[in-house]
């Protein structure tokens, strides 16, 4: 394999990357939910800096970019998304776009170099109208009554009203075109500190965990807070926290190594502090790379629910409203990259699992994915703290760009 190291252009990556980084600027960190001025205009920054990686593209009708190259030989498709969570970092995302925009440049002009790296940056892989709506809309998953359910989650906007104001009405949605693609390299952040902790550069990812969200519900009896006796009372809220509480008791015999749940959001009903609340909601999610942990632990929240039922002074229901299948990373997209990092990261890997979702779930669907992770300084993801040291940022551009080499090798 020939050194490829000096072709990486160090200084370009960083550049582009906080180029995206002064697009809907947040403090050290970047504002731009999916399809707002600051994200369209990274999506259009993108399809500018196309032609230079010898690639066409433009955004397409679901908020996706794809550059596409006429190119003969083996394709490989790299990529990730361009927009941000609300007041979060500036790598998230962007990153992977960048490492794949880079690997375009520095592979398709080679003329030693049979094949071409495409490009792809997914709409609302943060979800703010929806889960992986960019990546599934491109692997055939989502129709055009998924598009019109779909509603902006801070404002209640309709995804065809977002659509219709940023000109995007009426154009086509891009498809994957089986057998077109060798498979979809991603690279990410790392968003935790294992890396970091152990002194690696290269987190090697072996599969994504699944997601599974619940909306558990209680029901009591609202009264007035100042006249209700606490023997007599039905507190719904008071249920609920209890509930919680259990849960943290009693999930880790049940569940996996790398197991979390976490209780996003809770909603009293009416909410009033006079007022006993005679309802109360909260919002559970699971996330683990194993369905039959899952399983344990959704009949475990049944259980839960039933013995509370059992006692008579609440009702609780358990909802399940979003199931996550978990994704396995190929393994030969593991092993070019473990080689890469070897050569450019000196050997400092890792394979590990990713415990957050990631457009390479999607992808994997219909073709072999990969991905890899560099250090996040502290673990800080989703925040507007969120860093990388430049340095490791460089590594992974290198280890990333001669991964695609191998694969397109292959």
């Amino acid at each position: 394999m020939a050194d490829i190291s000096s072709r990486v252009d160090s200084d370009r990556v960083l550049a582009d990357l906080n180029a995206l980084r002064a697009i809907g600027a947040y403090k050290t960190g970047v504002h731009k939910p999916t399809f707002s001025e600051p994200h369209l205009r990274s999506l259009a920054w993108l399809v500018q800096q196309l032609p230079e990686a010898g690639l066409a593209g433009e955004i397409d009708g679901i908020g996706n970019v794809l550059g596409t190259s006429t190119k003969s030989g083996p394709k490989l498709l790299a990529g990730s998304h361009l927009e941000s969570q609300n007041h979060a970092g500036w790598l998230d995302g962007p990153l992977g776009v960048v490492y794949a925009l880079e690997a375009a440049r520095v592979i398709n002009p080679d003329p030693n170099i049979e094949g071409v790296v495409e490009v792809a940056a997914w709409c609302d892989e943060e979800g703010h109208f929806g889960h992986f709506l960019g990546s599934r809309s491109y692997a055939g998953g989502v129709t055009e009554a998924d598009i019109d359910a779909a509603r902006d989650r801070n404002n209640g906007r309709s995804m065809r009203d977002a659509l219709r104001d940023a000109g995007l009405a009426g154009r086509v949605r891009v498809r994957c075109e089986q057998g077109r693609h060798i498979g979809y390299l991603e690279a990410h952040i790392e968003q935790g500190e294992t890396l970091e902790s152990s002194g690696l550069k290269i987190g090697i990812v072996t599969s994504i965990v699944g997601i599974w969200q619940y909306r558990i519900t209680f029901t009591g009896e609202q009264n007035h807070a100042g006249t209700t006796r606490m023997a007599i009372r039905r507190d719904a809220g008071l249920a609920l926290a209890r509930f919680c509480v259990d849960v943290d008791n009693r999930f880790p015999a049940a569940c996996g190594p790398r197991t979390v749940w976490t209780t996003g959001r809770i909603t009293l009903d009416p909410g009033a502090p006079s007022i006993i609340p005679g309802a109360a909601e909260m919002l559970f999610q699971i996330r683990d790379d194993d369905p039959a942990v899952i399983a344990r632990l959704e009949e475990l929240l049944h259980s839960m629910a039933a013995e509370v039922n059992a006692q008579g002074r609440c009702a609780v229901a358990v909802e399940r409203i979003r199931t996550g299948t978990p994704a396995r990373m190929d393994g030969s997209f593991q092993q070019a990259i473990e080689a890469a990092s070897a050569a450019f990261a000196d050997g400092k890997s890792l394979r590990m699992p990713s415990g957050a979702g990631h457009d390479a779930q999607i992808l994997s669907t219909v073709m072999p994915a990969g991905m890899l992770f560099v250090p996040s300084i502290g673990g800080i993801s989703h925040h507007w703290t969120e860093n990388t040291a430049d340095a490791d940022i460089v590594t992974g551009a290198e280890v990333f760009v001669d991964a695609c080499r191998r694969l397109l090798a292959q």
